[in-house]
């Protein structure tokens, strides 16, 4: 198994689904991992709350801010992934049953991740948030897998097509039971109803205990992000275009999408919680041209001297994910006196004594706060990547 697949399956949590030969190398495709990982650290992990500039914070309802392209981002990630690792599988012809299994078996564990998360470190089963990043994470890779072996490109397109428009028409036209008309409101649109329907409020995200953004009918949609990572990987793997023409038809086919998204957005609004139709569509755009910058300068020019850090981050994606949540829970756990004469978790005692004193801006306080979290995690993943030391579930 060559670089390529393991940075790939690696964005699942997955081992080799199959061991086919790989046309090279994509480093671009490590590189937009790595850059996507450290960017969701970033934003997760201010030294202060309070203080976070704001196109760190995610968009209050409708709109769209930096911070909430990094999700899609991940999710078109995994459907180019599966792809590099399934496609040997798909042209050899033969069965695909062994294939499907372990497809099914790295979604389930991956699930069962997201639901440790959730349960870690109080453990109180009853009230455990069922839905989650990893969790959507899971169901996107199961599902696009599925579509992937299964389906041809022009099914996979009209696939897209109807994700989107019959999730608009879901969410905009079919009343909801106990409110009334169709709506796009928080806790009374047609997929909160259907949360606590299945789920009940108990294991919803705890913010709300009505709704949730990563919730059951918002997977549809989502489902849509992946496949246009699916496409996007076929187009690139195609040996009958120059990758010039690969790169520039990728950046016409992005502004289009982009497009696309932003023409539809006054009937359904860009909306991260809802993962709404347009939101797909534009975050989708955005990910196919940035991809198609990163395979051009990273793949075509071969221009890596900077690439190091995203690819050391890259190729251990849910390690990092999964060890910066355990760890600043963890932390949390242990309180110690703070410069207020108040208490605090480690993080937060080592943020008011260690960085903030160093700056007058609160907000560039706590964006350094971040910044230094990455940095670690760097020399952590570095020291990782030089031994080989992958996550695989």
């Amino acid at each position: 198994m060559n670089s390529t697949t393991q940075a790939a399956l690696a964005t699942t949590g997955a081992q080799p689904l199959a061991e086919a030969s790989q046309p090279g190398r994509l480093i671009s495709l490590d590189v937009f991992r790595g850059l996507t990982v450290m960017a969701m650290i970033l934003v997760n992990n201010p030294g202060d709350w309070g203080h976070i500039y704001p196109p760190l914070e995610h968009a209050e309802w409708n709109g769209c801010t930096p911070t909430d392209l990094i999700f899609p981002f991940f999710l078109f990630i995994v459907g180019v992934s599966l792809v590099y690792a399934l496609d040997g599988v798909k042209r050899q012809g033969g069965p695909q049953g062994p294939v499907l299994w372990r497809v099914l078996r790295r979604a389930a564990v991956l699930f069962g991740l997201g639901l440790l998360l959730s349960l870690y470190p109080k453990f109180n089963f009853p009230v455990v948030r069922i839905m989650g990043v990893l969790q959507r994470i899971a169901l996107v890779f199961l599902g696009c897998s599925f579509i992937f072996l299964k389906t041809s490109w022009r099914t996979q397109v009209w696939l897209v097509v109807g994700f989107l428009a019959g999730y608009a028409v879901l969410m905009q036209l079919v009343p909801v039971p106990g409110f009334g008309p169709a709506n796009l409101e928080p806790s009374t649109n047609l997929g909160a109803w259907l949360d606590r329907l299945v789920f009940t409020e108990a294991h919803l995200w705890k913010q709300s205990k009505t709704w949730d953004p990563e919730g059951l009918l918002g997977t549809l949609p989502a489902l849509g992000t992946g496949l246009l990572g699916v496409l996007t990987a076929q187009w690139l793997r195609r040996k009958d275009q120059e990758p010039a023409a690969k790169v520039a038809w990728l950046f016409v086919a992005g502004g289009a999408i982009i497009l696309a998204g932003l023409v539809w957005a006054p009937w359904f609004p860009i909306n991260k919680a809802l993962w709404s139709s347009s939101y797909v569509l534009y975050t989708g755009g955005l990910a196919m041209a940035s991809l198609a910058a990163l395979y051009w300068i990273c793949d075509v020019q071969s221009h890596r001297a900077w690439t190091r850090p995203a690819v050391v981050y890259g190729v251990n994606a849910i390690l990092v994910f999964c060890l910066s949540a355990l760890l600043s829970r963890t932390f949390g756990l242990f309180t110690l006196p703070l410069p207020n004469g108040k208490t605090g978790g480690v993080k937060e005692w080592l943020y008011e004594w260690g960085i903030a004193p160093h700056f007058a801006d609160p907000r560039m306080a706590s964006a350094a706060g971040a910044i230094t979290l990455i940095i670690i995690w760097y020399f952590i993943l570095s020291r990782m990547y030089k031994k080989g030391v992958v996550l695989k579930v």
